[in-house]
């Protein structure tokens, strides 16, 4: 069976669906079969992981009635099931059905939610176990967050936790942007990792890989798989 994990955020441009797909390569590197579902009708991940061109069906023609392993596409270390451009008629109902197509074939099902507290969101929390919202270090985006982190426990979900991205020590410490503690505080939310500034991150909209071993974030992005799978890892602050 799998755990199905929501990755959220208040506002956009935080890393959300990077941070999505880095945790499942990164999950997936430790043995796991990993599939990330793209709840956001913008679509991001397929280009994230280079499935785009493989692309025919998305996760509506599964509930319209398409067989549940033609809309699967390959990523390599990864599965994708990518999101229709309208969400139409859909419910909460229809979700849960969705995922448990996948249930016994996938350890990990990470569902990449649009960024904000509107019906994408309820769609995207319908079927999710847990929960993981994305910060950034600063004033508008630990607002948002906290907003979206109330939002999840009025839909149900108890168990929500906290990301830090893009923590660049150099500004925390002059003051150009929040503390660890503040943001914790801020948002409400128990910490479950930090990942400092990696600025090849940004080259995942490009196609590169945002999982390697020579970037700033692989061993953050290690650390908060090990923690998801419920591994001991002291949280480096």
């Amino acid at each position: 069976m799998a755990e199905k994990i929501l990755i959220a955020s208040g506002k956009g441009g935080v890393g959300k669906t990077s941070l999505t797909v880095g945790l499942g390569k990164a999950l997936a590197a430790m043995g796991n079969r990993v599939l990330l579902i793209d709840c956001d009708c913008l679509r991001s991940i397929d280009l994230l992981v280079g499935v785009t061109e493989k692309i025919v069906y998305d996760w509506g023609d599964v509930i319209g009635g398409a067989d549940s392993e033609d809309a699967l596409y390959d990523a390599g270390d990864v599965w994708v099931l990518t999101c229709p451009e309208d969400y139409g008629d859909i419910t909460g109902k229809d979700m849960k059905k969705l995922l448990d197509k996948y249930d016994a074939d996938f350890n990990y099902i990470l569902i990449d939610a649009p960024a904000g507290v509107d019906r994408g969101l309820t769609l995207s929390a319908a079927a999710a176990d847990r929960a993981i919202v994305i910060s950034t270090p600063d004033l508008v985006c630990v607002r948002s967050a906290c907003i979206a982190a109330r939002r999840l426990g009025t839909l149900g979900i108890e168990d929500v936790r906290l990301i830090i991205n893009r923590v660049a020590r150099r500004d925390v410490i002059r003051g150009r942007l929040l503390n660890i503690d503040s943001v914790i505080d801020g948002v409400e939310v128990q910490l479950i990792g930090v990942v400092p500034e990696d600025g090849k991150i940004r080259f995942g909209a490009m196609g590169m890989n945002i999982y390697r071993e020579n970037q700033i974030s692989f061993d953050s992005l290690n650390n908060i798989a090990a923690r998801i799978t419920g591994e001991y890892v002291p949280l480096d602050l």
